[in-house]
């Protein structure tokens, strides 16, 4: 990193964003991930944001839930761009004009420059949609990690 996502974010609201996303799986059985990338690479150059998005989405594994009802919030710094990706379980109940509308307040608020509070406004949102479709289940576990991904 070269340290262009300390211009958006600091390591305290880092850690707001992972508290936030244990906080919205809490009452869903879905597993909400956030990656941020700073740069794409060299060999991606051609790609639009949702194949980056794609990309991510399996290299975190996040097709491997058991439900699939993984849901990726991706953003790409140096593009300026964002991309929500549900798996099939969700894009089944949750349709992409939801993931659209949402996206498109989320960069609202990037537009303020308030990258922090639309992370958190948009893991929240996203949380209650999945509880709405996705209810948390007697024997749910926590299958992924709620760290940030920083690349």
């Amino acid at each position: 990193m070269d340290g262009l996502i300390y211009n958006y974010f600091s390591d305290d609201e880092f850690l707001r964003v992972s508290n936030k996303i244990k906080d919205a799986e809490k009452t869903t059985s879905g597993e909400i991930r956030v990656a941020i990338k700073e740069h794409r690479h060299f060999l991606d150059r051609k790609k639009n944001i949702r194949q980056l998005a794609e990309k991510e989405f399996h290299k975190l594994n996040m097709h491997n839930t058991r439900d699939k009802t993984g849901i990726l919030l991706f953003m790409l710094l140096s593009d300026r761009q964002f991309y929500i990706l549900a798996d099939q379980g969700i894009h089944e109940k949750v349709g992409n004009e939801t993931w659209d509308k949402l996206r498109d307040e989320i960069q609202h608020k990037f537009q303020n420059g308030n990258f922090c509070e639309g992370i958190l406004w948009g893991v929240d949102r996203v949380g209650k949609i999945l509880t709405k479709h996705f209810p948390v289940k007697s024997d749910d576990t926590n299958e992924l990690s709620n760290k940030i991904v920083i690349e």
